[in-house]
């Protein structure tokens, strides 16, 4: 039984399917859900000049603003199916704030998406879900994405 459980989501439809199975686990289980995104920092790449610190906090605010409009609307999801939903907006490293988020909550398990990548795609744009399990306080069920 899951009482506290934690869905990491980069909103893509990978991340769909695992979001429909931590509702239906929540729900069956009367489990609360936390729902958390992690906001990578804006890093300006060498090369494209100088972005004035103005420019800089319009850009982690729109980002901020995005990932919460799309936050909410998982939680209207998740709250319309009746289950009691949270969420989190995280900065940082994705599968460190994962992980520290999951044991600040003492989740007992994380339902998240994977893009299913293998071969040198995997070794280039590493697996989030990979690192997370690797390192979670609690067991993690990867949901691959449609």
């Amino acid at each position: 039984m899951s009482k506290r459980l934690l869905h990491p989501t980069d909103f893509s439809p990978a991340s769909r399917s695992a979001f429909e199975r931590a509702v239906a686990t929540a729900k069956a289980d009367r489990g609360q859900l936390t729902l958390v995104h992690v906001i990578s920092p804006v890093i300006p790449l060498a090369g494209e000049g100088y972005v004035s610190p103005a420019v800089y906090d319009q850009m982690a605010e729109a980002s901020r603003q995005w990932a919460q409009k799309k936050m909410d609307g998982l939680l209207a999801r998740a709250r319309k199916a009746g289950v009691k939903a949270t969420g989190l907006l995280l900065e940082g490293v994705a599968h460190e704030a994962i992980v520290k988020a999951a044991r600040a909550r003492k989740a007992d398990l994380i339902v998240m998406g994977t893009h299913g990548r293998t071969g040198v795609a995997r070794f280039f744009l590493g697996s989030v879900a990979a690192r997370v399990a690797a390192t979670a306080p609690c067991p993690v069920l990867t949901v691959r994405g449609r």
